[in-house]
C-alpha cells in the first residue's frame, strides 16, 4: 500500500468510522421505531423480533467470510460494495409496505453492513502502520462505537415523532452515498499478501446453525414447540454444529478454528460476548415497548431516559481499555458482570407507574455495566492467541457480540410472548419480569466466567495454544 499524509490517514479513518456510525445508529434507532411499526402494521412481537434479528443474524452469519473476501478481492471494493448494498437496503426498508418485506429490506442492509465494519478495520490496520498511530487510531474506532450508542437513542426519538419510523432507514442513505464518493477519492485499494481461502462449506453450516436456532426460538410458541417445524429446525442447529467442528477441524484454513476453544479465555471471551450483548438487546428490545407501549411516552421522550445509559457507556469505556491495560481483565469483568446483574434485578421491578428515578437508576447500572464489558471481550480473545491469528479471533468475538444480541431479542420476545395475558399495554409488566430476571442472569454469568477466565490455570491453556500454534 502507498505511503500516505499524516492528513490522507485521518480522512481515511473518517470515512472508515462513518461506517460504524451509520450500523451502530441503526440498531439503537430501530428499537426506538418498534412501537411504531407495530402500530402501522398490526405487527405481533414475533414479527417484531425478526426486524430486529434478521439484522444481526445475517450479520454474524457472514461477518468472517466478508473479512476474508475483501483480504481476497481487495478492501476497499468490498468496503463499497458494502455501502451500495446497505444504502439501497436502507432506501427499500423506508419505503417497505408491509413487516415482512421491511425484514426481508433488513437482511439486504446486513449483508451490506458486514462487508463496513470488519473491513474499515482492516483498512484503518493497513492505513496505519506505526504502532501508535494505529493505537490510537483504533482507540477513536472504539469511541465511534458508544457515540452511535449515545446519539442513536435521541435521533431515533426525533425523527420517528417529527417525520415517521421510516426516516431512521432514510437517513442512513445520504450518508452511504457520500462514504462511497470519499472511499473512491481518498482510500487507497490493499489486498492480504497470502489471502485465506473462502470456506462455502463451512459458511453454510455457520448460518444453518444459527438460523436454526434463532427461528426456533421465535417461532416455537407460535408453532408449537413439539411441532416438526421446530423440532427439524433444532435438529439441523445440532447436527450443524457437529459437521461444523468435524469438517473445520479436517481443513488447512478454516472459517472457524475449532482449536482455539482450547483456550479458556478465548472460549470465555466468546461466552461472555454472546451472555454481554443478549442482556444489551434484551434491555433494548423490552425497554423500548415498556416506554412507549406501557407507559405512553412519546419516542423522543423515550430516547431522552435512556440517555443516561448510553452516556454511562460512553463514559466507562475507555476507562475499562485502561484498567484492562494496567490491572488486566479480570476488575472490568467483575463490575460488569456485577452492574448487569443489578440491573436487571432493579428492572424486574417496574409496574405501570413506576417513578422515574427508579428507572433512571436502572439506566445507570446498566449503562456502567455495559461500558466495562467491551474492552476485556477483546482482550481475553486476542491475548494468548498466536499472533498471526490475532484478527480471526477478534472477528470471531465481534461474531459472537451479534450472536448475543440475536438471542437476547429471540429469548426476551419468546418469553414475553408466552407469557402475556391481554393486550400488551396492559400485560407487559407481568410478562416481561422473567425476561429482566434473565438479563439478570446474563450478567451473574458474566460474573462468574470473569473469575474462570482469568485464573491461572486460564492462563496455561491459552499458554499451551501459543506454543502449539
Amino acid at each position: 500500500m502507498e505511503e500516505l499524509t499524516r492528513r490522507r490517514r485521518l480522512l481515511v479513518l473518517a470515512i472508515c468510522c462513518s461506517s460504524l456510525f451509520i450500523v451502530g445508529l441503526d440498531s439503537t434507532i430501530v428499537n426506538l421505531a418498534l412501537p411504531a411499526i407495530r402500530d402501522e402494521f398490526g405487527a405481533p412481537v414475533a414479527k417484531l423480533q425478526w426486524t430486529i434479528d434478521a439484522y444481526t443474524l445475517v450479520l454474524a452469519s457472514l461477518l468472517m467470510v466478508s473479512g476474508s473476501t475483501a483480504d481476497r478481492v481487495g478492501r476497499r471494493r468490498t468496503f463499497q460494495a458494502g455501502l451500495v448494498l446497505f444504502g439501497i437496503g436502507s432506501l427499500l426498508c423506508g419505503v417497505a409496505p408491509t413487516i415482512d418485506l421491511l425484514i426481508a429490506f433488513r437482511v439486504l442492509q446486513a449483508v451490506g453492513g458486514s462487508m463496513l465494519n470488519p473491513v474499515a478495520m482492516s483498512i484503518i490496520t493497513n492505513t496505519f502502520t506505526d504502532p501508535r498511530e494505529r493505537a490510537q487510531a483504533i482507540g477513536v474506532w472504539g469511541g465511534v462505537v458508544g457515540l452511535s450508542m449515545a446519539v442513536g437513542p435521541v435521533v431515533g426519538g426525533a425523527l420517528v415523532d417529527a417525520a415517521g419510523w421510516r426516516f431512521i432507514f432514510w437517513i442512513n442513505v445520504p450518508v452511504a452515498v457520500a462514504a462511497v464518493l470519499m472511499t473512491a477519492l481518498f482510500v487507497p485499494e490493499s489486498r492480504a499478501a497470502v489471502p485465506r481461502r473462502i470456506d462455502p462449506v463451512g459458511q453454510v453450516l455457520v448460518v444453518l446453525l444459527l438460523g436454526g436456532l434463532t427461528y426456533g426460538i421465535i417461532e416455537g410458541q407460535a408453532a408449537g414447540w413439539g411441532s416438526p417445524l421446530i423440532i427439524g429446525c433444532f435438529t439441523v442447529c445440532v447436527l450443524a454444529l457437529v459437521f461444523l467442528v468435524y469438517y473445520e477441524r479436517r481443513r488447512e484454513e478454516p472459517l472457524l478454528d475449532p482449536r482455539f476453544f482450547r483456550s479458556v479465555p478465548f472460549s470465555g471471551a466468546t461466552l461472555i460476548a454472546v451472555c454481554g450483548f443478549s442482556a444489551l438487546s434484551g434491555f433494548l428490545f423490552l425497554n423500548s415497548l415498556y416506554l412507549q407501549s406501557v407507559r405512553g411516552f412519546s419516542a423522543l421522550h423515550a430516547g431522552l431516559l435512556t440517555l443516561p445509559m448510553a452516556a454511562m457507556t460512553v463514559v466507562f469505556a475507555p476507562v475499562s481499555g485502561w484498567l484492562v491495560g494496567h490491572r488486566g481483565p479480570r476488575l472490568p469483568l467483575v463490575v460488569a458482570g456485577t452492574m448487569l446483574t443489578a440491573s436487571g434485578l432493579i428492572l424486574a421491578q417496574l409496574t405501570t407507574s413506576t417513578a422515574t428515578v427508579q428507572l433512571l437508576i436502572g439506566y445507570l447500572v446498566f449503562g456502567l455495566g455495559f461500558g466495562v464489558l467491551n474492552a476485556p471481550i477483546t482482550n481475553a480473545a486476542v491475548s494468548g492467541m498466536p499472533r498471526e491469528q490475532a484478527g480471526v479471533a477478534a472477528a470471531i468475538a465481534s461474531t459472537s457480540r451479534q450472536v448475543g444480541a440475536s438471542l437476547g431479542v429471540a429469548v426476551a420476545g419468546t418469553v414475553l410472548t408466552a407469557r402475556l395475558v391481554g393486550p400488551l399495554e396492559s400485560g407487559f409488566v407481568r410478562a416481561a419480569e422473567l425476561c429482566w430476571y434473565i438479563i439478570a442472569g446474563c450478567g451473574a454469568l458474566v460474573l462468574l466466567l470473569g473469575f474462570v477466565t482469568t485464573t491461572r490455570w486460564a492462563r496455561r491453556t491459552a499458554d499451551a495454544l501459543v506454543r502449539t500454534g
